[in-house]
């Protein structure tokens, strides 16, 4: 179960990078400077676009780092052009195809702790379903609705992306 969840990070942090590929073309197409979409957000007091994508980023790293233990890769939070969030978006998925569904043995049980509680913790599975996903997919929604928002022509496909389909 919890090895799913790296298929399921990679998958739309790759239909992330997607995104913002289009929202340059977007840019291009409408002869305005990309960086508008990179600090653009959708209410003043929540984070802009490239802080999205650096939460969602951190939302699935430490997700995989503390289901198996392993260290997470350490991002300085400086990114400010989309090369740059490209670049830690490709990192952060490196991270995540690095990790095996042996790493994940015991995790459902292994108590997760929570930095921002101190001396609280979850059970790996309630970690996965009650918080680590959940954050995960708000911060990628948001990063999409900013881009929408802005007039980039993404769509449910583009949100969904491609399918593991078989012959039924």
């Amino acid at each position: 179960m919890h090895f799913d969840c790296v298929a399921q990070f990679t998958k739309m942090l790759r239909n992330l990078d997607g995104w913002i590929e289009k929202g340059l073309a977007h840019a291009k197409a409408k002869s305005f400077d990309p960086s508008v979409l990179m600090t653009a957000r959708l209410a003043p007091d929540q984070y802009n676009f490239i802080r999205q994508v650096q939460a969602a980023c951190d939302a699935a790293k430490f997700a995989g780092s503390r289901l198996t233990g392993r260290d997470a890769p350490a991002f300085a939070d400086t990114e400010t052009t989309a090369d740059e969030i490209r670049a830690r978006i490709a990192n952060t998925v490196a991270f995540l195809d690095g990790l095996t569904a042996a790493d994940f043995e015991g995790a459902a049980e292994r108590v997760v702790a929570l930095p921002f509680i101190p001396g609280k913790g979850l059970a790996g599975r309630h970690y996965l379903a009650e918080l680590a996903m959940p954050n995960f997919f708000f911060h990628v929604t948001t990063a999409y609705a900013i881009l929408r928002h802005n007039g980039v022509d993404l769509g449910k496909i583009d949100y969904i992306g491609g399918l593991s389909l078989r012959d039924a």
